[in-house]
């Protein structure tokens, strides 16, 4: 009998628990396209966007069904005449990763950092690409002040040490819960945005503006967009990751003050301050980047919690993420996996 898989796929529009299907008795293929790779998957880490579209899209937008997640880590079984060779242990980021085999292009694929757990590899590529590139677009220097607002999310955890390695002073913010979290990474300066309206505390801030402004929660709050005159340097930016109100409704709404914002001369309500969008590199150079930033220490990847590929475990991870509470990256592991780094 031919070997199998398993995986897990997007059948139908809801939350995990009625939308996500495990699939098994899958065929392992034999026969690869050009410049793909097959690997044995270890670990998968989840990113919110992925259940959120699925509660959101038709079928006939979200094209179902189709195996779910982007992030893994894993063993290199079958490496098609690529770069690599079998049993090297790569992680990467491409549709389809909640699958215990996975075939991907070999450019979304480098090498584990050798200081790291495929458990922490799983998480690297969409959070560590994103902060990496959301730097680059604020173009900070040393000595300069950045604020990220989101420091305990998974982007924001890995923008704090990215900014941090570049020397920046960084201020950041998270519930009081997660307070140890940032200041262990070397979090300059500590807001709970719990504390009171975060617009109000940056107002009353008794020190210099900040010299970038990076918001890793995305298009929650267009305010403190609006408002970034009285905590932005005239020379600042502002860049914003991706984000999902809780509507399409709403997200219009946010995208309309925002870019009215941006657009509009300052005497008719426009905000005189640089405004971007962060998107997602994937070119190979990108992957490499980040690999250079975990092998020298740069960033180290956070992991918030590490759930089985079984339905139980699935579904417990869903959970976890849709508290918005994690600190760190979701995992799943598959569990023939190994630990050791």
């Amino acid at each position: 009998m031919a070997p199998t898989f398993s995986a897990w796929f997007a059948t139908k529009k809801g939350p995990p628990s009625v939308g996500f299907q495990l699939k098994t008795g899958l065929p392992i293929p034999d026969t690869l396209p050009k410049d793909h790779v097959l690997v044995k998957v270890q670990a998968i880490a989840l990113n919110p966007y992925i259940y959120k579209m699925n509660i959101g899209l038709p079928n006939f937008v979200a094209k179902r069904p189709h195996v779910i997640e982007r992030d893994m880590a894993g063993i290199v079984v079958n490496p098609n005449g690529t770069e690599f060779v079998a049993g090297d242990l790569v992680f990467g980021s491409n549709a389809g990763a909640m699958s215990e085999y996975m075939v991907i292009p070999s450019r979304s694929l480098v090498l584990q950092p050798p200081n790291v757990t495929p458990l922490e590899a799983a998480g690297l590529a969409i959070v560590t690409l994103t902060a990496n590139q959301a730097l680059k677009d604020l173009q900070v220097k040393a000595g300069q002040t950045v604020f990220i607002n989101g420091g305990s999310s998974a982007v924001g955890l890995s923008a704090i040490q990215i900014a941090k390695s570049l020397g920046c002073n960084v201020v950041a913010t998270a519930s009081a819960r997660n307070k140890d979290v940032l200041l262990n990474l070397g979090v300059d300066e500590f807001i709970d945005y719990t504390r009171a309206p975060l617009v109000e505390q940056l107002a009353k801030r008794d020190s210099p503006p900040f010299d970038a402004v990076f918001d890793a929660v995305g298009l929650k709050d267009p305010a403190l967009y609006l408002n970034c005159p009285s905590y932005l340097a005239p020379r600042g930016m502002y860049v914003s990751a991706g984000g999902f109100p809780g509507s399409r409704k709403d997200l219009a709404g946010v995208l309309r003050q925002v870019f009215s914002g941006k657009l509009l001369p300052t005497w008719l309500g426009g905000v005189p301050r640089k405004f971007g969008f962060v998107t997602c590199p994937s070119a190979k150079k990108d992957f490499e980047e980040v690999r250079t930033l975990v092998a020298e220490g740069a960033v180290k990847p956070i992991v918030d919690s590490v759930h089985s590929f079984d339905r139980a475990g699935v579904m417990a991870a869903y959970d976890k993420l849709m508290t918005n509470r994690a600190v760190g990256k979701v995992v799943i592991k598959i569990e023939d996996s190994t630990d050791k780094a």
